[in-house]
C-alpha cells in the first residue's frame, strides 16, 4: 500500500471529483468550454477545502493537448505531469508566499514571467498563501497582473481575501470556496474507506466529520489516523471517541436522564466518572451541549433525522428521541442555555470539575431561581410530575400552592385533640 498520505491519494484529478464546490467547478467549467478564460484568478476560503487543488485543475485544463478544455485527457503529456503523483511542469509555477512574499521574490518572478512556456500552452503561476505577499510585492506584482502577455496566467490561493490588497483583487476573477457539507463530506469518507478496504463502524464517520469541520483535507488526515490503527474488525466506533477525544455517548445519555428525572445523585456521578475517566470537562460539557441541540432539534423537529438537521446512527436516534420525549420544551431550552453559558465561563476556569458541577446543579435546581425560563421549566416538571428530591431521586411535584406543615420541618405530628364533652369531664364510657 502507498506510504502517501490518504488525502494525497485520493486528491482529485478533474473538476467532476471536487467535492462540495459545485458553485465554484461549475462556472470554471462552462468558462473553459467558451474559452472565455481569464489572466488571473483569486480562489479563497478556508483551509483544506479545494483551492491549491482546484488552481492544478484549471492549469491542467489549461495546457492539456485538447485544451483548454473543462475535462483534461489524461493522456497527454501536460496531463501526466500535472497528475496526482506526476513529476510537475517546468511551465505550471507554485510558490508559496509564506516564505516568497517579498519585494525582492516579486520582482524575480516579473522578470522570468515575460519568458515563454517551455512546452505548454500557457505559463501559470499558483501562489499559495497569497495574503503573505507584503503589500510592496504586490505592488511590484501589480503592472503584469493587470497587462500580462498572452501566455501568461495567474492563480491566488488565499484564506484570507481581505489581506490581498484591492489593486490586485479588482483584476481578477474571485471565486470563494466554502466548508463542505456534513452529509456529501461524509458520504466521500464513506466511499474512500470502502475503496480502502477497511470496515468502520456505524457512528465513526459523523465523529471525523465532525473532527474535520468541513475541511476535506482536515477529515482525510483523521480518517488517515484512525485508518492506520484499525485492528480486524476495522474502526469501532470505541476506538475512534477515544482517539478523538470525544466523550463517550453512555456518558452524555446517564447525564441527560439525571436531568431529565431530577436525578442529582447520577448526574453528579457521571461527573465523577467524567473525571476520574482522565475526560476533559471542558470537551465533555462541549459534547453535552451538542447532545442538547440535537434534543432540542427533535423535540421540534420529530423527523429531524430523515431531514438531515441530525447526523446519527440508528441506534443512537432512537435514544435520542426518547429522550427528547422525557423533557418539556422549555426545560430542554433551559438546559441548553445553562450548559453553552457554563461553557463560556470554564474557559480559563481554575477548577474545571467545580464548574462542571455547578452546570449539574444549575440544571437539576430550576426552583433555586426566579427568572422566567426558570419557571417554565418548573412548570414542565409539574406537568410530568417531577421534582428533585433531596436524595437525588424522582419524587411527586406537591401541587401548587401547598403549604408544608410542622412535620415538614421537623416537628412532630399532632394528633387531632379529642371531642370535649358539654360537662367539661371525660367523654362518659
Amino acid at each position: 500500500m502507498s506510504s502517501l498520505a490518504l488525502y494525497r491519494r485520493y486528491r482529485p484529478e478533474s473538476f467532476a471529483e471536487v467535492i462540495g464546490q459545485e458553485h465554484v467547478t461549475d462556472p470554471l467549467q462552462q468558462a473553459l468550454r467558451n474559452n472565455r478564460v481569464n489572466h488571473a484568478y483569486l480562489f479563497s476560503g478556508p483551509r483544506g477545502c479545494g483551492k491549491t487543488t482546484s488552481a492544478r485543475i484549471l492549469a491542467r485544463c489549461l495546457n492539456c493537448e485538447q485544451g483548454p478544455t473543462p475535462t483534461p485527457c489524461g493522456q497527454c503529456q501536460s496531463c501526466q505531469d500535472l497528475a496526482r503523483n506526476g513529476p510537475g511542469s517546468i511551465d505550471v509555477i507554485e510558490i508559496d508566499a509564506a516564505s516568497h512574499g517579498g519585494v525582492d521574490d516579486a520582482r524575480d518572478l516579473r522578470e522570468k514571467a515575460f519568458f515563454g512556456p517551455a512546452h505548454s500552452r500557457y505559463k501559470i503561476y499558483i501562489i499559495d498563501e497569497a495574503h503573505m505577499v507584503s503589500p510592496q510585492g504586490f505592488n511590484a506584482l501589480l503592472k503584469v497582473v493587470e497587462e500580462p502577455p498572452e501566455h501568461l496566467k495567474f492563480i491566488f490561493a488565499t484564506t484570507e481575501p481581505e489581506k490581498v490588497i484591492g489593486t490586485i483583487r479588482s483584476r481578477t476573477h474571485h471565486y470563494p470556496f466554502r466548508l463542505v457539507p456534513p452529509g456529501t463530506l461524509r458520504d466521500y469518507l464513506g466511499d474512500v474507506c470502502g475503496r480502502e478496504g477497511i470496515a468502520v463502524e456505524d457512528g465513526v464517520l459523523p465523529l471525523v466529520v465532525r473532527a474535520g469541520a468541513g475541511s476535506v483535507r482536515d477529515s482525510m488526515s483523521v480518517m488517515d489516523q484512525l485508518l492506520a490503527g484499525a485492528g480486524e474488525d476495522g474502526v469501532t466506533y470505541a476506538m475512534a471517541s477515544s482517539l478523538l477525544g470525544y466523550t463517550d455517548g453512555s456518558l452524555l445519555d446517564s447525564v441527560v436522564e439525571a436531568f431529565a428525572t431530577g436525578d442529582g445523585a447520577a448526574a453528579f456521578e457521571v461527573v465523577d466518572r467524567v473525571i476520574e475517566g482522565g475526560n476533559d470537562p471542558r470537551r465533555f460539557v462541549t459534547d453535552l451541549l451538542e447532545r442538547l441541540r440535537d434534543l432540542v432539534i427533535l423535540a421540534a423537529v420529530p423527523d429531524a433525522a430523515d431531514k438531515g438537521l441530525i447526523d446519527a446512527p440508528a441506534d443512537v436516534l432512537e435514544r435520542m428521541q426518547a429522550q427528547a420525549g422525557t423533557f418539556g420544551a422549555a426545560e430542554l431550552s433551559r438546559a441548553a442555555d445553562l450548559v453553552n453559558e457554563g461553557l463560556s465561563e470554564m474557559r480559563g476556569a481554575a477548577s474545571p470539575r467545580l464548574q462542571l458541577e455547578l452546570i449539574c446543579a444549575r440544571v437539576l435546581l430550576p426552583a433555586a431561581y426566579g427568572d422566567e425560563r426558570s419557571v417554565m421549566a418548573r412548570l414542565d416538571r409539574i406537568e410530568r410530575g417531577v421534582q428533585a428530591s433531596a436524595g437525588g431521586g424522582a419524587a411527586a411535584m406537591p401541587p401548587m400552592g401547598y403549604v408544608p406543615g410542622p412535620e415538614a420541618h421537623g416537628g412532630a405530628a399532632q394528633a387531632p385533640a379529642a371531642p370535649v364533652p358539654p360537662g367539661g369531664g371525660p367523654a362518659a364510657a
